[in-house]
Order: C-alpha cells, then structure tokens, then sequence
C-alpha cells in the first residue's frame, strides 16, 4: 500500500493570510512609456521641472491692458485705447503694452510685456473710425490671467509615490513634459495545473477515459490580472513528480509567484508537497476553511508559492480571499470599492463544521434595491457555481446559522460583478430558455419544479417555472404570469427498434431506461402515470417502479435523457418531443402538462419582472410555435 501524505494540522485562516503576507511578491520598479501608463501606481515621487503654465497667460479672449489704464471705465463712461497689435496662442509677442494701449489677445497666449489685465471682449466695442477699442469695464492687475506656475511650480511635489494614474495624472505628467514614468512592476504570476486528468480547452476530450476540461488555468489567469498581476500560464503538469518538479522550478525562475491547483489534498499521487520541501520551504499545508482546505503556501527556491484547491469554485474562492490581497499589495493596487457589498440574507442558512465557511453566493435585489444573499453551493466540484455565485461570504467556525434578513458583507468574485436584473428558478424548459435570451441580465437556476416552488415560498426568486400540480400549495400566493403546454413522454433510438409503445414496457421488458430528478416536473408526471398503472394491476407503484431498470438513475437537465440514448447508454428516456426532434430521435407520447410562470407576490413591481411579462407578452406564442409538442 503507498503511504498517503496527510494533512498536517489545519492552520486558523488568519495564519494562512500571515504565512502569505510574509512572501516578498514585490518585483523591481519599472519605468514605462507615458502612453502605456494608465492604471499604473507610481513607484517614486515625481517633481515638478518647470513651472506650468511656463508664462503668464490670457485665461480668455479679450485685449490684454495695464490695468491702471481701465480704473473708472463703465458702460456709460468707457476708456478708449488704441490697438497696438494682436497675439495669438502658441506665437511670441511682438509687441509691448504702453500708456493708453491695448493689445488683442486669444485665450492661452502669451502676456505681452507691459500687460496685467484682461479684459474680456464681452465687456469691449471696436472704434470704428480709429484703431482704438472702448473698455467699458475696470480690472485690476491679474484679472483674466494665469501667472506661470500657477497650476504647478518648478520644484513642487507634483505626484507622489503610490498613486494611480488616471487620466487626469495623465494629464498633469503631459503638462509637465514628462514621457516616462518610474511604476510598480506587475507581479509575475505563474500558473500551473495539475492533474492526469485534464486537457486544455481546444483539445480533444476522452470523457470516458475520466478527462476533464482543465478551468482553473484561464479562471485563475484571469483573476490574477484583474488583481493586478500579470499571469503566465505553463504547461499542464501531470501527477509524475520529475515533470511536476521541472515545471514548478520553471516558473519559480521566472516568476514572483508561482500557483498551482491540485495535488494538494491528501492522496497517493500528490506530490507538489515534496517539490516544496526539497526545493524550497513549506510554511503551512492545509486550512481551516471550507472550501479549500487543502492549501499550500511556501517558498519554491527565489520565488514565493500557494497551491490552491483543484476544484474550480475552491480555487477561485481561496484566491480571492487569501491571495489576491497579497497580489494587490505587491502590485500597489488597492481593493476595488465596489468589490465588497453589503446585502441581506434571503433565507435562512446553517452551518455547524466548525472551521470558517467561505460561502458562495448569489445576489438579486429587491423591488426596493436592497440587496439578497442567497447559497449557491453545489458542492466544490460544481463548475456552474462559477457563473452562479457573485461572491462569497466569510462565516465564523463559530456560527451556527445565519438567520434571514441578517446583514452579511459579499466579497465580490469581480467589481464587474453586477446582480441579475431578474432572477428566476424552477424548471429546466426550452422555451423558458428561448425567452430568456430577450432580457436584459437574467439569472436562472435549473433548481426543477419542486426546488422552484420551495424557493418561491422562502421569497427567495424574482419568480419561479412549475408544471401544475407541482408543490400547488406552495404556489397558492404567486402572480401567474403565463402558462403553456409541453408533450412529454419517452425518448427512444431513431425508428424505434425496440418498439416500446408507452411506459408499461418499462415495467414489463429488460430496457434500460434514464429518469429526471426528484424534483422536476416531467419525474411527477412519469410517477403519476405509473400510479395509474398500479391502479389498474392491482398492484403498488413501488412495485412497478422496482421493476424499471434505471428508474433511480436521475439525469439533471430534460436534454440529460435523450442524449444518453442517442450515445447507447439507454433504450429510452424521460423527455419531451421537442428534445427528441432536436436530436432525431424517435418519440413515444405518454401526455402533456401544464407549465407555469409564477411571479413572486413581493416583487411584482420590479423593473426585471415587469421585463419579463412584457416578454412573455410579445414572445412566448412565437417560441412556442418553433419547438415541436409546444402550444398555449
């Protein structure tokens, strides 16, 4: 038997956030282009050179003056002076400014010698008869004019270290002619997945084989960037320790930080960990959070090293808590405002393993604007749990539950993150899909009709999708804002070959057959049906759903089904004829049933449900009359 390496004890969370803090990410200062450096954080004080403006200027077109010149002129007794000439901006003045003269002049020119003032041209008239103007106003010296050095002078603090260049510091570098900038270097981040069983996306998929597609090297890549590092993903690394040692030294050469995901956890074939020790230092293996509690953080040889968890919503979910900050921190970017929310729970939520819980969760809002936290957890080998979950909340080891309506702080996956504009559950359905795509920012969870109905009751959803008869009591207070039929039945091989004529073959004949979940409307109707049967035999539905090879084997999505009979898996499914003609499969009727679109009775009024109806209104009949066994 292979000795399997075990987790040592796990580490309190705010030790893992010290043993990270303690690793030297800060790379070089580096100096960039001026056009190149719009977001970066400056490493070093940069003074000013020169004075900016580098002259005295006009703030506005008019007749430059001496001001003394103008004391007394109002509109009924104006002073007159003649014309000495004209200067424009960005030309040398030619001319100077006497006694009893003026000179006209455009906003940003230069002060002719002798001036102090401007008049704006508003405020003047054209003597028509000399070349002489009327000043029908006083000024006094500095009117209308910027004196050089008045937005920055020579040798002033004009931006210090730390500070991120926006536009606006753009534009004062410009000003002061600067066309480099010394900035904080990004940290290099090199990613490593590991794993024999995956594959980069594009390439070919052995799913038999147990190969899955690798997510965590382009999520983790991109989660770096928007922290302000700057990724490099390596090859994918095997479970086979030379390989698995060449690529991590690679990376530690060549990056300030190096992260993997995988082989941390407890297992024969993880072997990241003796990389570490022979290579570098281990300061802690495994946390005392979930997810993610198989963590690595060390030093590998010059670099600095984390292994995060290989399920996708763990590896995400513990970069953003623990190693993102360190990447900010290094990189001198500070945490996005918006990157943190306040919200209220929507239901209630226990938890009882003691050790901190970072919870996924979804965000909606209500009709108010407030908003909802809702679990979103399937378990951290869930890749939907991605798209499903806004952030995440952090829950003590030593909270039981969280009650509803209790104020949380959601650590946003991303500030891009944005609520849905309406958030529905319930039954997986095409033409529910089909109608989907017309709105603006929905959100839906395929949860089923039972699972739809029970959030629904909690308040949870903006609305809910059930077949009828489905949980009715829990539907008792909801808005229906449409309904709809659907053809359902089985899904059989192209031309029949077995002949099945309804589901009592199921019973009575060796096929293997795929049902839905326990919680999906079209698995209501099959028990329905079965019941009935059992009525007329004389017999129990136990019995008879006993004798159904599969009838256990629950399939997620209503496409789930047929697809395993059109791959040989099944000879038939549970499904509907629209899935069957879609995939040219042959279809065998059983009945139809009734689907219904149920508003929440707290959030009738939001913008996104009322989106929704108008939606429904406009569209549905055009979407129903394009999928096959559909009809109002």
């Amino acid at each position: 038997m292979t000795d399997r390496k075990e987790f040592r004890d796990l580490s309190d969370p705010e030790d893992a956030r010290d043993a990270i803090a303690s690793l030297d990410l800060t790379p070089d200062p580096e100096t960039v282009p001026l056009a190149d450096a719009r977001g970066r954080v400056l490493a070093e004080r940069i003074d000013a050179d020169l004075d900016v403006p580098g002259f005295d200027r006009a703030s506005m077109d008019g007749y430059a003056v001496r001001a003394r010149d103008t004391f007394g002129a109002d509109e009924t007794d104006p002073e007159v002076l003649d014309l000495a000439g004209t200067v424009h901006a960005g030309e040398k003045p030619d001319v100077e400014v006497a006694e009893g003269e003026a000179v006209e002049i455009s906003t940003g020119a230069v002060m002719p010698p002798g001036a102090d003032a401007v008049v704006m041209v508003e405020r003047t008239d054209e003597v028509a008869e000399r070349a002489a103007v009327e000043i029908r106003t006083a000024v006094a010296p500095g009117d209308h004019v910027m004196l050089a050095g008045a937005d920055v002078a020579a040798g002033e603090r004009a931006l210090g270290p730390g500070t991120r260049l926006t536009p606006r510091e753009i534009g004062l570098l410009s000003a002061l002619g600067v066309d480099s900038v010394p900035v904080r270097a990004k940290p290099t981040v090199g990613i490593v997945s590991t794993g024999d069983e995956l594959v980069r996306p594009g390439r070919d998929l052995d799913s038999d084989a147990g190969q899955i597609y690798d997510v965590n090297s382009y999520t983790v890549a991109t989660a770096v960037e928007e922290a302000g590092g700057e990724p490099e993903l390596y090859p994918h690394a095997g479970d086979d320790y030379d390989e698995m040692e060449r690529i991590l030294r690679e990376a530690a050469d060549e990056c300030d930080l190096v992260l993997s995901s995988g082989s941390t956890s407890a297992s024969a074939v993880d072997v990241i960990y003796q990389v570490i020790e022979e290579r570098g230092e281990l300061l802690l293996h495994g946390v005392s959070v979930k997810p993610g509690k198989p963590m690595l953080v060390g030093r590998l040889e010059d670099s600095a090293y984390v292994g995060l968890p290989g399920y996708p919503v763990s590896a995400l979910t513990i970069f953003r808590t623990f190693v993102a900050p360190a990447i900010r921190e290094a990189a001198g970017v500070p945490e996005p405002a918006t990157a943190t929310v306040e919200a209220r729970m929507a239901a209630e939520e226990r938890y009882g393993e003691g050790r901190m819980r970072l919870m996924p969760v979804g965000l909606t809002a209500t009709e108010d604007g407030d908003l909802l936290a809702y679990p979103t957890d399937k378990g951290s080998g869930a890749t939907t749990s991605l798209v499903e979950a806004d952030g995440v909340v952090e829950v003590p080891a030593d909270t039981a539950y969280l009650a509803k309506d209790e104020s949380v702080t959601v650590q946003l996956f991303s500030p891009d993150v944005r609520p849905p504009t309406v958030f529905g559950v319930g039954e997986d359905d095409p033409a529910l899909a089909r109608l989907l795509d017309s709105l603006e920012r929905p959100r839906y969870l395929a949860v089923g009709s039972r699972g739809g109905l029970r959030r629904l009751r909690d308040g949870v959803p903006d609305f809910a999708v059930a077949t009828a008869g489905d949980g009715e009591r829990d539907a008792a207070d909801a808005e229906e804002l449409a309904s709809y039929e659907r053809e359902w039945g089985l899904v059989v091989p192209a031309g029949n070959p077995t002949e099945i004529a309804g589901i009592a073959d199921l019973v009575d004949r060796n096929l293997r057959f795929v049902n839905r979940g326990s919680d999906s409307g079209l698995r209501t109707n099959l028990a329905n049906s079965l019941a009935d049967l059992a009525d007329e035999r004389g017999t129990t539905r136990r019995d008879l759903t006993e004798a159904i090879d599969g009838f256990e084997l629950a399939a997620k999505a209503h496409e789930s089904p047929a697809r395993k009979v059109a791959g040989g898996q099944a000879d038939a499914g549970l499904g509907l004829r629209a899935t069957a003609e879609k995939l040219s499969l042959g279809f065998v009727p059983v009945g139809t049933e009734t689907v219904r679109v149920l508003a929440n009775p707290e959030r009738a009024g939001k913008a996104g449900v009322r989106e929704l109806e108008r939606a429904l209104d406009d569209e549905l009949d055009a979407i129903l009359s394009e999928l096959p066994g559909f009809d109002r």
